[in-house]
């Protein structure tokens, strides 16, 4: 390790000279408290180094130590269901050791716990040839995630010893004979968090991952291994609408990272996701969750390595072959920890003072996720799909963080403050929005769920853009100046927004719905629209089937409170709407209960 000593502070930002055995990217003990930075520019012998603590108090002169290691995360048994900082320290065992509620400078904790033990059970045996990414053996971290202890990048060779028992993160449980030497293994591995982890094989995603939100899975659908974005002003819902996500998704692993977002609302995190259960395992979601925070009272500095240290845990499991999806809220805070570290080392500006490289640094997050198959000889497949909140400023969509983000990613969220002042949840304006991912979607739907299924999805949201533009005539000259025809479509449309895209978070039915369940919603709409539109070409007039329709577009409204086990109802609607519509036609739109 080299020391050289302090000659500027300015914020966050320290400037030491006599660095020159240090490289970029190299971890820094600053100032005589021993503050966590990083090396992020090299002028010779003088080192800019970023540090993920308050500097207040430390001046020139003071010592600066450099270990020689990238920033990385350790990654191994004891990640899930735990809160780490930006910097992956563990906020529980860090309040236990300092005694305090909030965090103190220069105290040096152990990402994962060196005295807890883990049962290892071993997969291979003695003389087994292993190559990166075979499992050499499992621990039960929780009750529903089996952690896999991998080979490490870069080792492979023959085992010599394998252990079975219990055993801390730190202690040796496997020896490969390498070409070169003995590799000794233990359940912990290291990765700098600013380089992905390797892979096989990238695959195009095509397999939908369900969220339980009606306006996401059916029309704006994200895949397993794609990334989405959702931008909206403040109190437009993105972190609820990335809670429900995170709570529902049919993913095996979720990675929370609440990045320069308001304190209480990693609160409600806290609070709510240890009391949900799971619709998949039936246990509690924490049980398979991952919890970043640095929040806004938290150092800025370390929000920019926070999300590198999310989506590096999130590679790790997805080598396991599992499908992780991790949530970034927001990546505009992120943005402006660079835009801050950026203008301290006197960086050319680009748009609205953020660098010129901010496009290329929110690619490189992104192009980790993806659907791939991973290293080792057994050839599993594993996914990371990225989900990032966006806050633009006013929700002007046209500052370059939302517009280097949409660049980049392949589904549009777009929230509106009016829907959500209309208590329309979630507030995803359907117009805005869309998913590029429909057609490979849509195929699987098709094959997997219901027949034609994406034609009717296609019909409904032809029908939701021909309402906007009805609505135009409408405020000019009344509903009553439109046609039957189009009377009908403003009819269904209506039934489409509030019975099919509005859902409930706060009602335990409505708050998820299956694949099925949004499937039958939507065909009892578009049955109702087709089945209405046959009786007008018979001779009924609107007005008698509006009337006449009454009890079923109730019965409609109501279809989304159904429980999933009790689907058949939902069927059953089919059968009242042919009914009152044949009464309809028969009686001159009065049927037998008028």
């Amino acid at each position: 390790m080299k020391q050289g000593k302090i000659i500027k502070v300015s914020g966050p930002l320290v400037t030491a000279e006599g660095m020159s055995d240090a490289n970029i990217q190299d971890i820094c003990r600053v100032g005589d408290l021993g503050l966590i930075g990083e090396i992020i520019e090299m002028r010779k012998d003088v080192a800019s180094i970023q540090v993920y603590e308050e500097t207040s108090g430390v001046g020139p002169n003071e010592p600066v130590v450099t270990t020689g290691e990238a920033l990385s995360v350790e990654l191994g048994p004891g990640l899930i269901a735990q809160m780490f900082d930006g910097i992956q320290r563990p906020l529980d065992t860090f309040r236990e050791k300092t005694n305090s509620d909030f965090l103190k400078r220069g105290v040096s904790i152990h990402s994962l716990d060196r005295d807890k033990e883990w049962h290892f059970t071993p997969n291979v045996k003695v003389g087994d040839e292993v190559v990166p990414g075979d499992i050499v053996g499992t621990v039960q971290e929780t009750s529903v995630v089996e952690h896999r202890i991998m080979v490490p990048n870069g080792v492979s060779g023959k085992i010599t010893s394998i252990a079975e028992g219990d055993y801390t993160v730190d202690q040796i449980v496997y020896t490969i004979q390498k070409e070169n030497g003995v590799f000794e293994g233990s359940l912990m591995q290291k990765w700098p968090v600013r380089r992905g982890r390797p892979f096989a094989q990238k695959m195009n995603p095509n397999v939908p991952m369900l969220t339980g939100q009606r306006v996401i899975d059916t029309f704006f659908p994200v895949t397993k291994g794609g990334a989405a974005a959702v931008p909206g002003p403040f109190g437009a819902g993105k972190t609820v609408v990335q809670h429900q996500v995170a709570k529902f998704a049919d993913v095996d692993i979720v990675v929370y990272v609440g990045c320069g977002e308001r304190g209480n609302e990693m609160t409600d995190v806290l609070n709510e996701f240890p009391e949900l259960i799971d619709p998949t395992t039936g246990q509690s979601i924490m049980q398979r969750t991952v919890l970043i925070a640095n929040t806004s009272n938290m150092p800025v500095a370390a929000r920019e390595a926070s999300i590198y240290t999310g989506i590096t845990i999130a590679e790790y499991f997805r080598d396991m072959g599992y499908h992780v999806a991790i949530m970034a809220d927001s990546t505009s805070r992120w943005a402006e920890a660079l835009r801050e570290m950026s203008g301290r080392l006197e960086e050319m500006p680009g748009d609205e003072g953020y660098p010129a490289y901010l496009g290329s640094r929110i690619a490189e997050y992104y192009e980790r996720a993806g659907l791939v198959k991973t290293l080792g000889s057994k050839g599993r497949v594993g996914s990371v799909t990225a989900i990032g909140a966006v806050s633009p400023p006013g929700g002007d969509i046209s500052e370059p963080v939302t517009q280097n983000t949409l660049r980049v990613v392949k589904v549009f969220w777009a929230l509106d403050s009016s829907l959500s002042q209309k208590r329309h949840f979630p507030a995803i304006n359907w117009l805005n929005s869309y998913s590029l991912y429909n057609d490979e979607v849509g195929k699987w739907y098709d094959e997997n769920v219901q027949a034609n299924y994406d034609k009717g999805v296609r019909h409904a949201m032809a029908t939701l853009q021909e309402e906007s533009s009805l609505q135009e005539i409408v405020q000019l000259v009344g509903l009553e100046s439109l046609s039957e025809k189009d009377r009908m479509t403003m009819l269904v449309a209506k039934m489409l927004r509030e019975d099919f895209l509005q859902q409930n978070a706060f009602d335990e039915v409505d708050t998820f719905s299956s694949r099925e369940k949004q499937a039958k919603l939507l065909n009892a709409i578009l049955h109702f629209e087709e089945a209405g539109r046959q009786a007008m070409e018979l001779g009924a007039y609107y007005e008698e089937i509006e009337k006449g329709s009454l009890e079923v577009r109730d019965k409609i409204a109501r279809a989304k409170f159904i429980p999933e086990a009790d689907k058949a109802q939902i069927d059953s609607i089919n059968d009242l709407v042919d009914q009152i519509m044949k009464e309809t036609v028969q009686n001159g739109g009065m049927t037998n209960n008028d």
